[in-house]
């Protein structure tokens, strides 16, 4: 058997998340079948990063197995069978025991916000006409770096063994359309990159201090944070792997 990693861009407009679901369109599903008709081999994706309907990515991974080495070129395609929303970007043959999901040291998302109507951002970024302040955005996503127990930012019901994650990077960025907030971290739990978003841009209203975030995160308690923005404003960025790995093209 050889094991590749896939990486693949999409828009997840059109898909019920990123993972297989039973009786819904997944960006997974789309690709098993595309790869089976390409290579008649019938075979079984594993995501690195599990993103909820609705929900982009510029690069995420999988990886599979095959009987037989694939044939040079094949990105070319799967690229021409798939639909206009999901690419495939690379295929890199790796060592078997390689895992798309347990060899990623960090991930990197970014919640696009633009200020005045646009019809070339609908879709694809949360529109939020209202006045904030970037000072207090600002302070809010450097809190978020002191703690490590992200309880509070979590979706009910999310089956982990730990909802421990270590913030490597917080940030609000202005741009020319609006804001956006750009996060990571070594992992992420369910629905939190949006919960964060949400929360603090209550913050960036003030309908909520400092003091107050505060207190939302050592609750530990989903029902005190904010999960109220759009999928279609938030981006998977990037997927890390060590230095070294064959995935990895720069570091991280």
């Amino acid at each position: 058997m050889t094991r590749y990693f896939i990486e693949v861009a999409y828009r997840g407009g059109n898909y019920a998340g990123f993972q297989r679901q039973e009786n819904a369109h997944t960006v997974q599903q789309e690709l098993e079948q595309v790869i089976f008709t390409v290579t008649r081999s019938q075979l079984k994706l594993t995501g690195s990063s599990r993103t909820d309907a609705g929900v982009h990515a510029r690069q995420n991974y999988f990886h599979f197995d095959v009987e037989s080495p694939l044939r040079a070129g094949i990105e070319y395609n799967l690229n021409a069978m798939l639909p206009d929303d999901l690419s495939v970007r690379r295929i890199v043959e790796v060592g078997e025991a390689h895992h798309s999901r347990f060899d990623a040291v960090s991930r990197e998302y970014r919640y696009h916000i633009y200020r005045q109507k646009d019809p070339f951002l609908s879709g694809r970024a949360f529109y939020f006409p209202y006045t904030l302040d970037f000072e207090i955005l600002q302070q809010a996503a450097g809190v978020l770096k002191e703690y490590g127990d992200f309880t509070s930012f979590s979706k009910r019901n999310t089956q982990v063994k730990t909802f421990r994650c270590q913030l490597i990077e917080s940030r609000w960025e202005e741009t020319p359309e609006g804001y956006s907030y750009y996060v990571k971290g070594n992992r992420f739990l369910r629905g939190m990159v949006r919960a964060l978003t949400a929360t603090m841009l209550r913050a960036g209203r003030s309908k909520l201090d400092i003091a107050g975030l505060r207190k939302i995160i050592e609750m530990r308690d989903c029902t005190k944070a904010d999960f109220a923005v759009p999928a279609h404003g938030l981006y998977l960025e990037r997927v890390n792997y060590p230095l070294g790995h064959p995935a990895c093209d720069d570091g991280y």
